[in-house]
C-alpha cells in the first residue's frame, strides 16, 4: 500500500465536469445535477484502510450537510481487475454499510480521476455553489492507527462556506492509499 498526499490545486479552480453512474441507483449522474449547490467531491475506494477509518464519519457528515444545501458525491476510480474490493456491486455494499444518502459514482476509464487530480483515496474537494474550489485536503488529522475521526477540517470549512466567510487556513492535504491506476494509466503527475 503506497501511501501519498493529496495535490493541493489553486483554490478558486474550477470543478471539473463528470458523468458517471451510480453504484446503487444505476443512473447517470453529473456534476450539472448540482448546478447553484455547493458539492462535496470525493475520491473513495472500499478497501484502503484510510478511507474505512473516516467512511462512516465522512457519511455521517455529508448526510448532515444535505439538509443545509450541499450536495456530496463519493467517486471510486480504483483498478477494479487489480482491486476487486472496489468493483461497483462492493461500492454499493459499501455505501448501504455506511448509510450513504448520496451518489456513490464508478469511473471506470480514470479520466474523472486525472481530471481532478485526485492522488489517493480519500481525497476530498468542497466547491462553492458556483462550482468554484473552496476547501481541499484532509476530513481531519487522525490515521487509522490512532484516533477516532471526527472530520474537524472538513467541518470548519463546511461552516465556513455556508457563512459565506473565507476558506479557512491553513489546509493541509489529505493523505491515504494512492489512486490505483490501471497498468500504463497513470497520470503525469502522478510519482
Amino acid at each position: 500500500m503506497a501511501v501519498v498526499e493529496s495535490q493541493m490545486i489553486p483554490l478558486g479552480a474550477p470543478a471539473p465536469d463528470f458523468e458517471l453512474e451510480d453504484v446503487s441507483s444505476k443512473q447517470r449522474v453529473s456534476r450539472k445535477d448540482f448546478a447553484g449547490k455547493p458539492l462535496l467531491v470525493v475520491f473513495m475506494s472500499n478497501h484502503c484502510p484510510y478511507a474505512r477509518h473516516v467512511e462512516a464519519k465522512l457519511a455521517e457528515v455529508a448526510n448532515a450537510y444535505a439538509g443545509r444545501g450541499v450536495a456530496t458525491v463519493w467517486i471510486s476510480s480504483n483498478d477494479v481487475e487489480n482491486y476487486p474490493a472496489d468493483a461497483p456491486e462492493n461500492l454499493a455494499e459499501q455505501a448501504r454499510r455506511v448509510g450513504a444518502n448520496f451518489p456513490y459514482l464508478h469511473d471506470a476509464t480514470q479520466e474523472v480521476a486525472k481530471a481532478y487530480k485526485a492522488m489517493c483515496t480519500p481525497d476530498l474537494y468542497l466547491f462553492d455553489a458556483e462550482h468554484k474550489l473552496f476547501y481541499r485536503g484532509r476530513f481531519d488529522a487522525t490515521r487509522p492507527e490512532k484516533g477516532e475521526s471526527t472530520g474537524e477540517d472538513l467541518v470548519a470549512a463546511l461552516e465556513a462556506l455556508l457563512a459565506g466567510e473565507q476558506p479557512p487556513e491553513p489546509q493541509w492535504p489529505s493523505m491515504g492509499c494512492n489512486i490505483k491506476w490501471k497498468p500504463g494509466n497513470e497520470p503525469d503527475y502522478f510519482g
